[in-house]
Formats: C-alpha cells, structure tokens, sequence
C-alpha cells in the first residue's frame, strides 16, 4: 500500500487506537518510522485525540494529564499500541469519548447557566437602585410642592450679603409644627470641606443665633426644599458657610444670606 494510500484509508486512526492485526500494526510501524509523512499523521491523530480529552474534560487533573502524554510520547516518536482483537474494548473507547463529550456538554451548560444567572442579578441590582433613586426623588418632589403649597407656611427671603451679594435664600417656617424648610437653589455650592449652617435668629434684646442644621450634601440637595431642625419664635434666619460639621457660634464674615420675619 502506498504511503499517501495508507494516511487516506483510515488504517492510522485505527493504529492509533490499536485496533489493526499484529501484522498490520508491525507494518504501519515499519512505514512510519522510514516516512516523515506518515509519522507526522500518526502524530497529528494522537494530538487530535489528547486536545478531544482535554476540551471536553476541563476536571482533567495536570498529573492525569502529563501522564497521559507521557504514554503517548507525542512530541518524539510514534507511540506503539499493543493490537486489540477484542470488540468491546473497541466499545470501550467509543463509551470514554461519549462520556467525555456528555461532561463537557453539561459542564458548559452549567458555567453558561451561572453567568446568566450573574448576569440577572446585576440587572435586578441596577433596577433597584434606579427605582431607589425614582422614589427618593419623587419623594423630594412632592414634599417641597406640598411645603409650597401649605398656607400655614411663613416665607422669609433671605437678601445676599457682602461675601455674596448674588446669593439668595427662601425660609419655609410653619407656626403650627414649627418646622423649617430651606430653598437653598439659589446659593452657590460650597467649596470641598465647606458646608452651609442654618441660624435661627432671636433679635432682641441682643442678637442671639440658634443653629437649626446643615445643608451638606452640595448640588443634588441644594436643588429641593431641605428640612433642617424646627424653631419657635425665630425673628429672623441667616445661612453662614462653615467648615465641616459647622460651627458653634456663626462666622460673620461667611454670612451669605440674611432676612428678618
């Protein structure tokens, strides 16, 4: 049988799996060691034969694995099967393949099942936080109409000072609940370190500042009505910048807005 004859008859594949004759076997190996050609196809098989393993076994320990090489000797010579007259030895072979293609399957179906599963979660964490976020800003929306809106309110408007004649600010005080809603919209936002402190002013006799909260959280907040503490008999509001977590007494020369009931 001629060379090319041989790689296309299918004899190598069943060398390989050492299912030809002693004869056979014999003389596949005399042809393979005297033809590169032929050697490099019975080597290309047992490569094709050891990647099938291994990608459809990812469980395949690097001991079995190197052992399993070793045995084939790929990378040097052509490995010498002992021939093999019995049939289901050959069933042998074909239920390992099986095998290793139904593992493989289901371990692909499994790692696929958990990124999708990953997958859902990240979209149901992300739904949330913008539901979240939705509510939180539905929430702001209808309080600052509801304190607008509420007849018992007092509106003071608070006048920029010298530091910032720009600046503006809407005092919303309920006398009945005696609670205290800040339009701050109109300030600017306050440097990195710095937040706004809310005074409640007693006028007379002396002036006498009560702080009443802080407005911290910047632009976002800065953009709605801001409740800070309630108050009771206030002549007057002022807003002073602060450094972070305010100041006990107000710095005058920080005032930014300032108006009287």
């Amino acid at each position: 049988m001629k060379n090319k004859e041989l790689i296309e008859s299918g004899n190598l594949e069943l060398y390989v799996f050492g299912l030809l004759s002693e004869t056979e076997t014999a003389e596949v190996a005399k042809i393979a060691s005297e033809d590169d050609e032929v050697n490099k196809e019975i080597v290309s098989i047992e490569k094709s034969v050891i990647a099938l393993s291994s990608s459809f076994a990812p469980s395949l320990s690097a001991e079995n694995y190197n052992r399993i090489k070793q045995k084939l000797n790929i990378e040097t010579k052509v490995v010498q099967f002992k021939p093999k007259s019995n049939i289901s030895q050959y069933i042998g072979w074909m239920a390992a393949a099986v095998f290793l293609l139904g593992c493989g399957y289901l371990f692909n179906l499994q790692q696929n099942g958990v990124s999708e599963i990953d997958e859902l979660l990240n979209q149901k964490s992300a739904l949330e936080q913008t539901v979240s976020a939705k509510e939180k800003l539905n929430n702001q929306i209808n309080t600052s109409y509801s304190v607008i809106k509420d007849e018992n309110n007092v509106v003071v408007k608070l006048a920029g000072q010298a530091i910032s004649p720009t600046s503006s600010a809407k005092v919303y005080w309920n006398n009945k609940t005696n609670k205290v809603f800040i339009d701050a919209s109109s300030l600017p936002t306050p440097p990195d370190g710095m937040v706004y402190q809310v005074w409640s002013l007693k006028l007379a006799p002396t002036l006498t500042p009560t702080s009443i909260g802080l407005i911290d959280n910047a632009e976002d907040k800065m953009k709605y009505l801001i409740e800070v503490d309630g108050t009771v008999g206030a002549e007057g509001f002022g807003i002073t910048l602060e450094p972070a977590g305010g100041s006990k007494t107000p710095t005058m020369e920080q005032l930014y807005t300032l108006g009287k009931v």
